[in-house]
C-alpha cells in the first residue's frame, strides 16, 4: 500500500493546496493531510478549525484522511507508516528550500521519500500569507480559497461581505 503524507500549516487551505491534495490522492492508496501544530507561529485559524475545513473540502475523496502533528515530519511519517512525503512547488526558490528539507527527512527516516508536484500555473503565485493579507484589507479572496473558506477568513478579520 502506498501511503503518503502532505504536511503543512494550511492557514487557510487555498486552491493551490487543494490542487496538490487532489492530484497526489490519485497517485497513492492513502493520503494523509497532516496539519502542523506549530507553537512558534500565530495562526489565523486554530488547528481544529483547519482540520475541520480540510475534512469538509476533501469529504468526497475516500482515500484522504486529515490529522494533526507536531515535531518532525519524518518522524510523523514513520508513526503513520507513510513512505512518501508530498510537497508542492511554486517556484525555483521553493525547490531549493524543499530539497534541503527532503534530504534531511530522508536522513531522519530512510524509509521516506519526497515527491514534488509543481503547482498548477494558475496558482503559482498563491500562498496562505497572500490570502490573509488581501483579506485583512477587505479584498476579494474568492479566487484564492474555496467558497467554504471565504467567509471564515473574513470573519477572523471581522469583515462582513
Amino acid at each position: 500500500m502506498k501511503r503518503a503524507i502532505y504536511p503543512g500549516s494550511f492557514d487557510p487551505l487555498t486552491f493551490g493546496h487543494l490542487d496538490i491534495i487532489e492530484r497526489s490522492a490519485k497517485m497513492v492508496d492513502e493520503l494523509n493531510v497532516a496539519v502542523l501544530r506549530n507553537n512558534a507561529k500565530n495562526p489565523l485559524f486554530s488547528v481544529e478549525e483547519r482540520v475541520s475545513m480540510i475534512k469538509e473540502l476533501t469529504a468526497q475523496m475516500p482515500n484522504v484522511t486529515v490529522s494533526t502533528f507536531d515535531g518532525l515530519t519524518a518522524d510523523y511519517a514513520r508513526q503513520i507508516q507513510a513512505t512518501i512525503i508530498v510537497r508542492g512547488l511554486r517556484a525555483v526558490t521553493d525547490f531549493e528550500y524543499e530539497l534541503q528539507i527532503a534530504q534531511t527527512n530522508h536522513v531522519v527516516n530512510p524509509q521516506v521519500d519526497t515527491i514534488f508536484l509543481t503547482t498548477n500555473l494558475k496558482y503559482s503565485y498563491l500562498s496562505s500569507t497572500i490570502v490573509k493579507e488581501v483579506a485583512s484589507y477587505g479584498g476579494d479572496i474568492s479566487k484564492f480559497v474555496p467558497e467554504a473558506v471565504v467567509q471564515r477568513v473574513y470573519d477572523k478579520f471581522n469583515i462582513s461581505r
